[in-house]
């Protein structure tokens, strides 16, 4: 059986100030530099018998930055794509566009279905399961990791809005006896 870690890119301007970021490619802040630095604390490369990562550069940029040199980029892990929200803060989307939003709920104009996002996270749990590894790891993003770990689970979307994930944290997926666990969450 492996053990899925899940890592959040390091803080970056628009992580910090709550917008929303899919396709816009940003840089670290200093302070999600350092975020990712101190992972090398939490993570030792060499266990991880797979290695993934988000397309976008702050997901690469943070597993640089916690040691992990061998990294395939895996289109799959890339944030839930927002369309007309990309950039938008949550506030900003209610205020102006749809009162009431929530991203769990009502998805988004122009961007990825919740089937969509679900679709491409169950490929990369696939992924991960048939790897044969005893540990695997997936640097990525807020969203897409929460629905990657529903996927690990088998749970309906809407929960992810109980599974926040804060910039550079680990979480831990396997199996509790018979069943898909969360092993740890947020470290």
């Amino acid at each position: 059986m492996t053990i899925l870690y899940l890592v959040r890119h390091g803080q970056t301007e628009w992580s910090k100030s709550g917008q929303h970021t899919s396709y816009t490619d940003l840089d670290l802040t200093p302070t999600g530099v350092d975020q990712a630095k101190a992972l090398r604390e939490k993570l030792d490369p060499s266990e991880f018998g797979l290695v993934l990562s988000s397309p976008r550069l702050r997901a690469r940029k943070t597993a640089a930055l916690a040691g992990f040199d061998n990294v395939e980029i895996d289109e799959d892990l890339a944030e839930w794509n927002y369309g007309e929200y990309e950039g938008l803060t949550s506030v900003q989307i209610r205020a102006n566009h749809h009162p009431g939003w929530r991203l769990w709920f009502n998805g988004v104009p122009g961007g990825e279905t919740h089937d969509e996002v679900r679709e491409r996270l169950t490929r990369v749990v696939h992924k991960v399961r048939d790897s044969g590894v005893e540990k695997a790891i997936c640097f990525g993003h807020g969203h897409a990791s929460r629905v990657l770990a529903l996927c690990w689970l088998d749970f309906p979307l809407i929960f992810g809005q109980a599974f926040p994930v804060e910039t550079a944290s680990v979480s831990i997926l396997g199996r509790e006896k018979e069943s898909w666990a969360v092993l740890r969450w947020n470290s």
